[in-house]
């Protein structure tokens, strides 16, 4: 499957793109992640801690087991602060 994936706020700044597109396998936002922490260093350090880091899939608030088939866009952002 191919995906376009965003990357936002530090997110961005640790891997260096603001946006890729990527062919997949992974059935889960987790499996892409494990896959991508592989890729690199950078991947690892920015997805070291998913407690600090959300995700949107097809720009609707969705959850790290949530299957990816179907999906064409997945952001990655840390969370979000109201005021």
């Amino acid at each position: 499957m191919n995906v376009t994936i965003l990357y936002f706020a530090w997110l961005r700044e640790r891997i260096g793109l603001p946006r890729e597109t990527l062919e997949t396998e992974a059935a889960t936002v987790t499996q892409l992640v494990e896959e991508l922490r592989g890729r690199e260093e950078r991947y690892a350090l920015a997805f070291a801690d998913l407690k600090a880091v959300r995700v949107a899939l097809d720009q609707e608030l969705s959850d790290f087991d949530a299957p990816l088939a179907g999906v064409r866009e997945i952001a990655f952002f840390p969370p979000m602060t109201g005021g």
